[in-house]
């Protein structure tokens, strides 16, 4: 059974007090896990350092965010300032061993020199392949494969990855970008600690 996203950025006024200024579904943000695994660490296959945690509601929430979000039925709470988000190395390694379930995909560049193209799903295919280039008689991740390893299948290069919040959810591409321009502008007026963005799932 699925779930969804719900939550809304919040700004602080003059006074101190935390307001809704966005309501989240108005980005139709869609279910997108493996976004949801790197930024909150819901609902994805892979086991890696999410950057916003279940840190559940901020004390100081809004009255309809904290009416909104108490249903039982709902989990994953969590939340995250501009600042914080302004600061994160959307390129820095989430885990400290390679993807067991994702690989790298490279392809020749303009220049002919292999480039990353894409993060994709490791096939069955993949892993019968891994393990005739590699030896054994099991489909290999991956996570198992020799260091330096790659793989060729279908003119295609293959290795491992170290997943990245930028594969996942890209700050300049897709809908998390209007997630983060609205907070931009927001915190251009309220200042960077004082606009937020608020989650939770159901």
């Amino acid at each position: 059974m699925g779930i969804d996203i719900d939550g809304v950025i919040e700004s602080r006024s003059a006074h101190g007090c935390w307001e809704v200024a966005v309501d989240l579904l108005d980005f139709q943000l869609g279910r997108d896990y493996n976004a949801w695994n790197c930024l909150f660490d819901v609902r994805g296959a892979e086991d890696v350092r999410a950057l916003f945690s279940h840190r559940g509601l901020p004390n100081d929430v809004s009255d309809p965010v904290r009416e909104s979000a108490a249903d039982d039925c709902q989990h994953g709470h969590t939340y995250a300032t501009w600042a914080e988000v302004a600061a994160v190395d959307w390129d820095a390694p989430l885990a400290d061993e390679p993807a067991f379930y994702f690989v790298g995909e490279w392809r020749p560049g303009a220049d002919g020199e292999l480039v990353l193209y894409d993060t994709v799903w490791a096939t069955p295919d993949l892993g019968e392949a891994a393990a005739d280039t590699f030896g054994g008689d099991l489909l290999l991740a991956p996570s198992e494969w020799p260091p330096g390893g790659e793989v060729c299948l279908d003119g295609v290069v293959y290795r491992p990855v170290f997943l990245t919040a930028r594969m996942f959810a890209p700050p300049d591409e897709e809908c998390w970008s209007r997630v983060w321009t609205a907070m931009r502008d927001l915190a251009a007026e309220h200042g960077n600690e004082n606009v937020r963005l608020v989650v939770w799932f159901a």
